[in-house]
């Protein structure tokens, strides 16, 4: 544990920025998984509507770092052609 009066300052703002890309990796990773639903569903609005917040997100999670900028775009033209390609 910290003594010093900063370092326990430190500790505090990290765990909150932790929590914080915490909280957007999953809320990435659950938009993924619930446009895959919807697009196995056949439920054409809902994917289109959920691949956009996805795009959005995995926009914020790559400005910030948490997300490589390769992984980002890979995963948004794997789904938007899942998307694209539905019946």
């Amino acid at each position: 544990m910290a003594n010093i009066k900063s370092s326990k300052k430190a500790i505090k703002v990290i765990a909150k920025k932790t929590e914080n890309n915490h909280e957007l990796k999953a809320r990435v990773k659950n938009l993924i998984k619930e446009t895959e639903k919807a697009i196995a569903a056949n439920d054409k609005e809902k994917a289109n509507t959920l691949f956009k917040d996805v795009q959005k997100y995995l926009d914020q999670a790559v400005s910030k770092g948490l997300v490589k900028s390769n992984t980002s775009d890979r995963q948004k033209s794997r789904l938007s052609n899942k998307v694209k390609n539905m019946k």
